[in-house]
């Protein structure tokens, strides 16, 4: 079993790494490291802040440390709220809050503009200080007019892949791992993991 620590306290996201990571790693988070102080997330773009991130935290702790950054990009809003996808309605709100901000903010645009969106993720793994590598994934699709579906966290229930009619939340968790961005990140973090030393 490969030990990984992620470098976040968010529980749904954890939950998503193990599902894709399966048997093999032994994934833990920041849940179990009070002492660790949250990272700032100053960073203009994903990947500057999950290197923030990986960084930080794998000063501070021993073996191989991911960290993610992802969010919402909606190209009618000017690829908003991007980097700022957790806090876009204020520091601390709600998933449900933060939805509402987005569905309120399209619905003062004309109804013939464009709705398309993607998810991206960047994940970042590090040991010691040192970045060793960095994986990206993309889903392209589009906002949904009103929320649907109860699975999944943050934007899914409003997010449409392209070609299904499906949200991310109307989706088994199996079905939205095998496409969201954070699956195809995951996946290109496991081959490159498989193939890395364990003593390296």
């Amino acid at each position: 079993m490969r030990p990984l620590l992620l470098a976040t306290r968010n529980a749904h996201k954890t939950r998503e790494f193990r599902q894709m990571l399966g048997p093999g790693f032994t994934i833990s988070d920041l849940s179990l490291h009070p002492e660790i102080d949250e990272v700032m997330e100053t960073g203009a773009s994903f990947e500057e802040n999950a290197r923030l991130k990986a960084s930080a935290v794998s000063r501070k702790i021993p073996g191989l440390i991911v960290a993610d950054d992802s969010g919402l990009e909606v190209d009618s809003l000017g690829g908003e709220p991007g980097v700022r996808s957790a806090r876009y309605a204020g520091a601390g709100v709600s998933d449900v809050a933060n939805r509402a901000k987005l569905l309120r903010a399209l619905s003062t645009l004309p109804p013939s503009v464009s709705r398309k969106a993607r998810f991206r993720c960047v994940l970042v793994l590090a040991r010691a200080g040192k970045m060793i590598a960095t994986f990206e994934g993309v889903v392209e699709g589009g906002i949904a007019r009103q929320e649907m579906g109860t699975g999944g966290f943050g934007y899914d229930p409003i997010f449409l892949p392209k070609e299904l009619s499906r949200t991310f939340a109307q989706l088994s968790a199996t079905e939205k791992n095998s496409i969201s961005h954070r699956g195809i990140a995951v996946a290109r973090l496991r081959a490159f993991l498989e193939a890395y030393p364990l003593a390296g």
